[in-house]
């Protein structure tokens, strides 16, 4: 079995959980945030409904520079201001990820991927190894942090590897 072929189905699930969570952020609460120091509910759901777009640059190019010494820095996508532009967001950048991970040969996870700042390395990682610690573990990461979040405004937090407080669907 390839990479790819392994790979997908952990991917397919965890993107539909992470959608099933995102679903529940309400336009009202955009603005919400559970402390000073924690970020707001729209910009903690955005980020996470954008971390699969980095995937494409991780199998299809050797290294993503977050500041380059040529050129501007990387330009975050704006955040979301609606549930409905979140989902579109999300769904979006999640189609386009699982397809280069359909496309990517077991040699091209093998190869170096370096994440880079003006140029120097912060990290340099199988891709394999990136994607599975710096794509699923991050949103896996964000979505707790946003069940945390629904939870502290009594909106029911989905199921994802068992019931929840709310939904026992097994």
């Amino acid at each position: 079995m390839s990479i790819s072929a392994d790979l997908l189905p952990e991917w397919d699930f965890e993107m539909a959980a992470t959608r099933r969570t995102l679903e529940r952020i309400p336009d009202d609460k955009f603005d919400w945030r559970p402390h000073a120091k924690s970020t707001t509910m729209g910009a903690l759901a955005s980020h996470t409904a954008n971390l699969p777009q980095w995937v494409n640059a991780t199998i299809n190019q050797p290294y993503f520079d977050l500041a380059p010494v040529d050129g501007p820095a990387a330009d975050p996508a704006p955040p979301a201001t609606s549930t409905k532009q979140l989902l579109a967001m999300f769904d979006e950048n999640a189609a386009a990820a699982r397809r280069a991970i359909e496309g990517a040969s077991d040699e091209a996870y093998a190869q170096p991927w370096s994440l880079k700042k003006g140029g120097t390395a912060m990290f340099t990682l199988p891709r394999g190894v990136v994607l599975r610690r710096f794509f699923l573990s991050h949103i896996i990461h964000h979505r707790a942090q946003l069940g945390v979040y629904l939870r502290l405004n009594d909106i029911p937090v989905p199921a994802v590897y068992g019931p929840s407080a709310d939904e026992a669907p097994f």
